[in-house]
């Protein structure tokens, strides 16, 4: 109490809230980390997330480690069984091949809009994409590519005003990322994604709809392929 006048002092609160968002803090920035680590591969699917270690490592209390273990369980990136530990999920094939179906209906007709409505900045702006993914691939840079791969398919939503489409198409890229990234690692799949994305690009240049929504979606069932072949090669990979 402050003297003689029977009120609480107001730091008080606001020093819990302060240690709040600290906690917070920390608890976003943990959910990054292993989010990254889950979708990069680094953490294998099926393997045990050691709580303890993460502790260590990242120098944090066991409570963000675990609020961010509560948000990849709600992301479904995570597995958590009761009495035996949190383990990363393993890839559901079937969730997959769905996403990927409504992805190249989507995509499809996004495309052959494109190859309508396009401008010449519009088809400028692809044209510089591709040009930064011939660069990425000649330098054998992955990371790189990645980002290139995913602003190129944005720059159609962007360029059409669709925001609606890109938000559910941001949805369905972070589930599939996993997949995504694992189907682009065999040797010349960065190469041959870039083909696929220049006969796009090369459609909606040509204002040829058909021939867009066909490359688009040639582009998607090839990814489609890949992730069947994989789950062949890698079945401990993929959930029963």
């Amino acid at each position: 109490m402050l003297a003689g006048t029977g009120e609480a002092p107001r730091f008080a609160l606001s020093g819990r809230h302060d240690l709040t968002k600290v906690a917070h803090s920390k608890a976003d920035a943990v959910y990054g980390e292993l989010k990254e680590a889950i979708l990069s591969g680094a953490l294998e699917p099926g393997s045990l997330i050691d709580k303890t270690g993460l502790c260590e490592k990242l120098r944090v209390s066991r409570f963000p480690v675990s609020a961010a273990v509560s948000r990849l369980a709600y992301d479904r990136l995570v597995d958590v069984a009761p009495q035996h530990g949190s383990f990363v999920a393993r890839i559901s094939l079937n969730d997959a091949r769905e996403r990927l179906f409504i992805r190249s209906a989507l995509e499809g007709e996004i495309a052959a809009e494109a190859a309508r409505r396009m401008t010449r900045a519009d088809k400028d702006a692809l044209a510089a994409n591709l040009r930064q993914e011939v660069a990425a691939v000649a330098d054998e840079d992955r990371a790189a590519f990645y980002a290139l791969d995913v602003a190129f398919h944005r720059i159609l939503t962007a360029r059409l005003g669709m925001a609606r489409a890109n938000d559910v198409l941001d949805s369905l890229r972070v589930h599939l990322e996993r997949t995504r990234r694992l189907t682009m690692s065999p040797p010349g799949r960065l190469r041959a994604t870039l083909k696929e994305h220049a006969a796009i690009a090369a459609a909606i240049e040509a204002e040829d709809p058909a021939a867009a929504r066909e490359a688009m979606k040639h582009h998607l069932s090839t990814t489609g392929a890949l992730l069947d072949a994989l789950a062949k090669q890698q079945p401990e990979l993929f959930s029963p």
